[in-house]
């Protein structure tokens, strides 16, 4: 059994630490005072009991707090005080320096929670422990200067998450959806040099990846490019490939024969498409941003984005092509082809790609196909979007139809009317168009719903009252989040706010015009709602005796936001958070603060959002549509997803949830597997098994343990991860059952 210390490396469990310290002190009271040797061991191997019954692995601070509980259920009050004090006393050498040891035992990679924190980190590697340094001066400088005292506490506490802390004492943002058709058409410049527009597809695709990272750098969360921007310069260099070889042909001195022209013409335009979609395939997976990993990056593929039906064949190219080399995969150092994590595909199921027969329904079979291989393309149902996302003046079923930002932030529609008059002086304003590419979010902050649940003791009137204290907090620390941004500078991140990504404004002026009206939003996030409903009611939210609580919880904190924008008028939305580490955290202080409860907190992890409990058996279908309710309801942000197995010689069921999905819910994927051992070349699922109380990958073939040789893909927060996870996520993936 290993606990983790505070520096956050591991160690083995030494009960000779506890009888030592509870022995020290035993000897600073009066004899009769003391505990006697027996009861000494009887409270360190309670101690233990309770590490090994913990259900996560314990921290030091907690064993702490359980030899306290220990010596003062013996009786042993006076003995009790002197431990209490002497934790005190080391707690104030502590606070004189925060920071150091994280930093030194993160140099020396054997920090496990920073080790599993970020799934597409590799913290053995300088650029992101550069990244982790600065990151630990900042949350320090952000908890001690920054925040209020009591948001810093319930952070802690895992009452609510403040999101990327290690970011907040800069003047940064969440993410946003790329102007990039403003860029690549009006130009940009970037580091000080400026770019024009390309003359041709394969420029635009290389210009798109350096946009991609500097972006990256310039903020902490996902963001979005959409295909359809690239799509006008198919046909730029189609007309340049013509003049090519209408040239060739004349210095030939033979007569150009206008079908075969048109043949070569198009052949070599494939070949420049393959190239420029391998330009932005390879370049996002190998670039390392300053934030010590490749871009968050999402490419939206949207067939009726394209203005005409010539750009809308040139973009069903670009897909096809994109789809293609994505089921290919990309080569590990082993040369081997991996699923890789970035970017994350999206792919709109419409009218004209859903059904058989339709123009498009080739590259519907063909994402269903790198589905099953590669977990993405993930799915957006151009038919429900439009009934739920309604801008000013639009009527449900004629809506806006627009990708998230990163993985599943979505903004709020458009309110103004008409693209908010073009605040941004973006080069690509149309007036009366609903405006979203430009648009960003300012950040995130995320209630536990099960510790409200758990703190009302189940008493519903008390729950209400408890859950708007809550809330409270949370707008406390959205505004923070929103009071540090209001006066940043363009000047900050000229990428972002003066060549296009964001904005066009002037050198020295402010974003504060981009904070307010809509033009971008912020988060309130939610986790646990299963684990919420189940305690106050005694069912899932599948049940639909306990279905209704869990609509009233959601539409809670709906008027909740939607009461806090009409005082402000700040876009607040609800957010379906995707937990990654958080999860461990939350699940660690629920038990630490209200113990073990069957089907509550006896896991190492808790819910993520508005999902059907991991482990809870339901069929795919049945499922998407619960969920399809939820979403509604968490405007600002929600995915669903099914659990199935190897799905590659079952394409026909893969198209079916698809064109469920179309008809039933916004905004979904499918889950598989996709993994490869380095040391005997076995391609199938990598196991999760217990080894000493840690849960570890193994190869069920060779039982290879070592994660440097195991290449293993799950999504775990709309997202895949490639780096592994900490213990409580692993859990999570330990437990999901199939849905098909």
């Amino acid at each position: 059994m290993k606990i983790i210390k505070r520096n956050g490396s591991e160690v083995i469990f030494d009960i000779n630490k506890i009888i030592n310290a509870i022995t020290a002190a035993n000897g600073d009271v009066q004899e009769a005072q003391r505990l006697t040797e027996r009861e000494i061991r009887f409270a360190a191997e309670n101690v233990r009991d309770q590490c090994e019954n913990a259900g996560h692995t314990v921290s030091v601070e907690e064993i702490q707090d359980m030899v306290e509980d220990q010596i003062m259920a013996l009786d042993h009050y006076e003995v009790a005080r002197g431990y209490i004090i002497y934790r005190y006393v080391q707690s104030l050498k502590r606070t004189s320096n925060t920071t150091d040891d994280k930093i030194l035992s993160l140099i020396e990679c054997n920090n496990e929670e920073v080790l599993q924190e970020n799934s597409n980190k590799n913290p053995t590697v300088n650029s992101v422990q550069r990244d982790y340094m600065a990151g630990e001066v900042s949350k320090d400088l952000t908890m001690r200067m920054l925040l209020p005292s009591e948001v810093v506490d319930a952070h802690n506490e895992g009452i609510i998450h403040f999101h990327d802390a290690d970011y907040f004492a800069q003047h940064m943002h969440n993410c946003d959806l790329v102007n990039l058709d403003d860029m690549l058409q009006n130009g940009t410049v970037i580091s000080g040099t400026l770019i024009e527009k390309p003359h041709s597809f394969s420029t635009a695709c290389n210009i798109a990846t350096q946009i991609i990272a500097q972006v990256a750098s310039n903020q902490y969360g996902g963001q979005s490019i959409s295909l359809t921007h690239l799509a006008p310069f198919v046909e730029v260099s189609r007309q340049k490939i013509r003049r090519e070889v209408l040239a060739e042909i004349e210095t030939l001195g033979a007569e150009p024969d206008p079908e075969k022209v048109s043949e070569v013409v198009e052949k070599r335009l494939r070949d420049e498409i393959r190239r420029g979609v391998q330009t932005i395939q390879y370049q996002v997976v190998t670039l390392m941003t300053t934030n010590g990993q490749a871009p968050f990056v999402t490419v939206f593929m949207y067939l009726n984005e394209a203005r005409s039906a010539s750009e809308k064949r040139d973009l069903a190219m670009i897909i096809e092509e994109t789809l293609r080399q994505r089921y290919e995969g990309v080569k590990n150092e082993a040369g081997v082809w991996i699923t890789p994590a970035f970017p994350k595909l999206i792919y709109v199921l419409e009218e004209d790609n859903i059904a058989e027969g339709t123009p498009y329904y080739y590259l519907t079979k063909l994402a269903a196909k790198c589905t099953a291989k590669r977990m993405v393309p993930d799915y957006i149902s151009e038919k429900k979007m439009r009934e739920l996302k309604l801008s000013a003046g639009e009527t449900e079923g004629n809506g806006d139809c627009y990708t998230c930002m990163g993985c599943r932030s979505f903004l709020t529609p458009d309110r103004s009317g008409n693209g908010y008059d073009n605040v941004a002086n973006a080069g690509n304003y149309e007036p009366g168009k609903p405006k979203y590419y430009g648009r960003f979010n300012q950040g995130v902050v995320t209630i536990n719903l099960v510790d409200v649940a758990l703190s009302s003791g189940g008493d519903e009137q008390k729950f209400w009252q408890i859950f708007d204290e809550r809330l409270e907090l949370c707008h406390t620390a959205l505004m923070c989040r929103h009071n540090r941004l209001k006066g940043t500078l363009s000047d900050a991140a000229p990428i972002l706010w003066q060549y296009g990504a964001l904005a066009r404004l002037k050198k020295g002026e402010t974003i504060d015009k981009l904070l307010y009206g809509g033009y971008s939003t912020i988060s309130l996030g939610y986790a646990g709602l299963y684990e919420c409903v189940k305690y106050m009611t005694g069912r899932s939210h599948t049940d639909p005796e306990a279905t209704p609580f869990a609509m009233q919880v959601m539409q809670h904190m709906n008027d909740k936001c939607a009461e806090w924008k009409a005082e402000s008028d700040i876009d607040f939305s609800i957010y379906g958070t995707p937990l990654e580490s958080t999860t461990y955290k939350f699940a660690k202080c629920l038990q630490r603060r209200f113990g073990v409860i069957p089907g509550i907190t006896d896991k190492g992890y808790i819910t993520n959002s508005y999902h059907v409990h991991v482990s809870e058996e339901i069929d795919a279908f049945t499922k998407l549509k619960f969920e399809s309710e939820f979403q509604r309801l968490s405007p600002g942000g929600a995915i669903s997803y099914v659990e199935v197995p190897n799905m590659q010689d079952n394409l026909q069921a893969v198209m079916r949830v698809l064109q469920y999905i179309y008809d039933n819910i916004m905004y979904a994927e499918l889950n598989t597997k996709s993994d490869y051992c380095q040391k005997c070349g076995y391609d199938g699922e990598i196991k999760i098994v217990e080894d000493d109380g840690k849960l570890v990958w193994e190869c069920p073939h060779c039982g290879n343990r070592d994660q440097h040789t195991l290449n293993v893909a799950r999504r775990t927060c709309g997202y895949i991860g490639t780096q592994f996870w900490n213990q409580g996520r692993t859990e999570e993936i330990r437990d999901r059952v199939l849905h098909l």
